[in-house]
């Protein structure tokens, strides 16, 4: 397998770039779903999922797993997400398998984004950007969540490394856990909202989207029109969690981003990875809902 991070994943001819001459992550994103529809596949081997799978909780498990999943989906999704806290817990060894599997995503073609929410403030989000989205870090994604609760601007470090490596970001604006509106819906406008509106300046003039997406949970209903929110505007993918275990359907889909149709991408995990570890099932599962996705979101 090409284990090289400085390449970023296959892009397709005639793709905007950016100022340094790199294809861009929207436009490369944007064809990628085209192509294979809105589905994204998150690779989550929480511990339960192991053992379902048969495979022990170790990083020799972490990477039998991965590679089932690799096998099953690479070149035929628009999106792997890895999350990256299941890895982390095995320390060292474990980090060392998402490195493998982030490179192997690379070989294959297949966009990545790191679920990992990072956020903090001058140096230290540099270093995390650093961490991410460099091409020379073995940690490198095509694309890294972040969260911009110690204030929007302290994504910039983020933002520009980003643009300099032809990268994405997507920024957490509304999540589908309850407690979250305790935070993101408060103040006139809300805080939800003033990321948005960041958002919207950072993408401002790219065509025919932006680079910094935002993830908005699939469960969060007509929350973006009471808070006053244009998802549209921020001119960016949306990344929708929640179909599945979480208890959102297609349908919630399409009436949540009604006018965002092709622009949403909706990572599964559970909902596909427990029809492992037959990576031939894996692959039936995965068919079978972005038939569904996109029978329901693009017709």
């Amino acid at each position: 397998m090409d284990t090289d991070p400085a390449r970023p994943t296959t892009r397709t001819t005639g793709e905007s770039a950016d100022p340094t001459g790199r294809p861009r992550f929207g436009p490369r994103l944007l064809a990628a779903m085209e192509t294979h529809g809105p589905l994204c596949v998150g690779i989550d081997p929480h511990p339960e999922l192991l053992g379902q799978w048969g495979l022990p909780d170790s990083p020799d498990g972490l990477a039998r797993f991965s590679d089932a999943v690799l096998e099953a989906v690479a070149g035929r999704v628009a999106a792997v997400k890895p999350q990256s806290a299941f890895f982390e817990r095995h320390g060292s060894a474990g980090v060392a398998v998402l490195e493998r599997l982030l490179a192997d995503l690379r070989s294959s073609g297949t966009l990545s984004v790191l679920d990992a929410k990072r956020g903090d403030i001058g140096s230290t989000m540099r270093a995390y950007a650093e961490a991410y989205l460099e091409d020379r870090s073995p940690l490198a994604a095509d694309a890294l969540t972040v969260t911009p609760y110690l204030g929007p601007g302290a994504l910039t470090p983020a933002v520009d490394l980003a643009r300099e490596t032809g990268r994405g970001l997507f920024v957490l604006v509304l999540t589908s856990n309850p407690e979250a509106a305790a935070i993101q819906h408060v103040g006139q406008p809300s805080v939800a909202r003033a990321v948005v509106d960041e958002l919207v300046r950072l993408n401002a003039g790219l065509e025919p989207v932006g680079d910094v997406g935002l993830v908005v949970g699939a469960t969060v209903g007509d929350t973006p029109q009471r808070l006053g929110i244009d998802l549209a505007a921020a001119g960016g993918i949306v990344l929708a969690p929640g179909v599945g275990a979480q208890g959102a359907t297609p349908d919630d889909l399409a009436r949540t981003f009604a006018g965002l149709e092709r622009r949403v991408l909706v990572p599964v995990s559970r909902g596909i990875l427990s029809a492992g570890p037959v990576p031939a099932r894996i692959r039936e599962s995965a068919a079978t809902l972005t038939s569904e996705l996109t029978s329901r979101l693009w017709s």
